[in-house]
């Protein structure tokens, strides 16, 4: 069961006091959101593992994990990145913030902060290795006061990665240049590998990866130092613990990354606040005409008589907080039993918070795009959706989608849109591995974008892979080698069906084998689209 929680001082929604599941807001971090400049939608993302798997964390932390760090703890860590949290999903193995620059996403054994905008993530770093040392209990060592911390967590794994940026011109702090993001997290740690994917003068992506058993490194890489690409080993001690670790949760690591650009202006409509509301206030009387001849059909009346101007209202207020019918409009529709009042046309009126920015048109938007869909309550009963819609445009979605039939573990995937047509953009990630959800990645792939059109896109694969020669090492038993090969085949079928995306043609592969990881990125562009070349995203290219 998902729970979802927004710690004090947020306002609490009336639907708990029924205890189901209730959504909450942060109305201060709310007041100053708007969207109406020029927008950095691609994003900067960050993942700090500090162990293989939630099954193997070590003996100091807290049973679970960086999920005992408080939600007032990450909101001061956030402040140095420059975003507010505006609520938070709760559940057994995630905790999903939603940010007025994207996501977070604390599990017990790893971060992941996903930031646009302006923020300075990197600047983050730090706290949060202070964090999981504090207040998670996880190995550490004396931090280095000069960057301000005093005890910093020895990290398993570290990855930051991002798009190249459209206004590289206005981003602060180390994310002006490729370069400087290198030499930021090169004084964090030792022996991190750096690598541009695709084409210098054409779209690419940026990645910064350490080895597993990461180690936090004093000095800074010298001037005039590159990092050097290499191939990364892991120790044998470490590659029993993923394995082992892998075992035991039953899941698999990868990461599929969609990010679009040049969206199609018609779909891109539906992500303005004026679009949304309309399509709200629509289905919202529509709802209550259905709900009225369903009263009448009830109550025996075919037409006339005393209770003519009589209706069921379906919709519940909540204090405020917004109107969410049980036609589809509240994804946490199951927050009251109180469905029967009676009211009289007359009274019948659109509510405010279906007019202006915030969740319940994030949640009407959800599920207009078809986003709701994309891991659908059908296959994923329990899956929960946490949506904002800005002024006037922009919007921003966590999904958390616990595994069905009672396997282990609860995935995510979030979504953001930024439409304007000067500096359109939409992301997709997730994490819920492809053997779940019965469907190619191909198939996911296809439906996300279709939902924005873009005139071009590229999609990065993550996969974890275990190491052959030290597989070997391990005496791995046979049937665990089987089903390794058995992986690889359908790796290799998922493969070549993501060459093939209708109506696009796929115009970069590049695929780096990082010894544990298989790192695929692809390059798209719509057969019919007639654009520019691309922003390059380094200031002095």
């Amino acid at each position: 069961m998902v729970n979802i929680e927004v710690p004090k001082p947020y306002t609490a929604s009336p639907s708990s006091l029924s205890g189901t599941p209730h959504l909450t807001i942060n109305r201060e971090a709310t007041i100053d959101l708007d969207s109406t400049n020029a927008f950095e939608g691609p994003e900067k993302l960050l993942e700090v593992w500090f162990s293989p798997s939630p099954s193997a964390l070590p003996g100091s932390t807290a049973p679970n994990g960086l999920k005992a760090v408080s939600a007032e703890t990450w909101k001061e860590m956030l402040d140095l990145v420059n975003c507010k949290v505006l609520s938070i999903v709760e559940s057994e193995h995630v905790d999903a913030y939603l940010l007025s620059e994207s996501s977070m996403f604390v599990f017990p054994h790893k971060l992941i902060l996903k930031t646009c905008g302006t923020t300075t993530l990197l600047c983050g770093l730090p706290g949060i290795l202070e964090i999981a040392a504090l207040s998670a209990g996880f190995p550490h060592v004396r931090g280095n006061l000069a960057r301000g911390i005093a005890t910093a967590a020895t990290p398993y794994r570290v990855f930051y990665s991002r798009k190249n940026f459209l206004f590289p011109n206005l981003q602060r702090g180390p994310h002006r240049s490729w370069r400087d993001e290198v030499k930021s997290l090169d004084k964090l740690f030792l022996g991190g590998s750096a690598y541009m994917i695709g084409k210098m003068n054409g779209e690419h992506w940026y990645l910064y990866l350490t080895a597993p058993n990461t180690i936090l490194t004093p000095p800074a890489t010298p001037d005039g130092q590159e990092n050097e690409t290499k191939i990364l080993k892991i120790p044998k001690s470490m590659a029993a613990a993923a394995l082992n670790g892998l075992k035991a949760d039953g899941g698999q690591d990868e990461t599929l990354e969609v990010l679009m650009t040049d969206l199609n202006e018609e779909n891109a409509k539906q992500f303005y606040l004026d679009n949304a509301s309309a399509v709200a206030e629509g289905r919202y009387f529509q709802r209550n005409h259905r709900s009225r001849s369903h009263a009448r059909e009830e109550l025996g009346i075919l037409g006339g008589g005393e209770f003519e101007d009589m209706h069921i209202n379906r919709s519940v207020p909540r204090n405020g907080n917004g109107y969410f019918g049980q036609d589809g409009v509240d994804v946490f529709s199951n927050t009251s039993s109180d469905n029967s009042e009676i009211a009289s046309d007359e009274e019948e009126v659109f509510p405010e918070e279906l007019t202006t920015e915030g969740h319940a048109l994030g949640t009407v938007v959800s599920e207009t795009s078809g986003l709701t869909n994309v891991y659908p309550t059908a296959r994923f009963p329990e899956a929960r959706i946490d949506a904002y819609l800005f002024t006037p445009c922009g919007f921003s979605a966590n999904g958390v989608v616990p595994s069905p039939e009672g396997a282990k573990g609860t995935h995510y995937f979030t979504v953001h849109v930024t439409p304007e047509p000067h500096c359109s953009y939409a992301s997709f990630e997730t994490n819920v591995p492809g053997r779940q959800t019965g469907r190619e990645t191909a198939e996911v792939v296809e439906q996300v974008v279709n939902i924005f059109k873009p005139g071009r896109f590229s999609v990065t694969l993550f996969e974890a892979k275990p190491d052959a020669a030290e597989i070997g090492l391990l005496n791995v038993d046979l049937d665990t080698l089987a089903e390794i090969k058995s992986l690889e085949r359908q790796a290799a079928r998922r493969s070549a069906r993501m060459e093939k995306i209708k109506g696009y043609r796929r115009v970069d592969r590049i695929v780096h084998d990082l010894d544990g990881y298989d790192l695929v990125f692809r390059y798209y562009e719509r057969y019919d689209w007639e654009g520019g070349a691309p922003r390059l995203g380094e200031l002095g290219f």
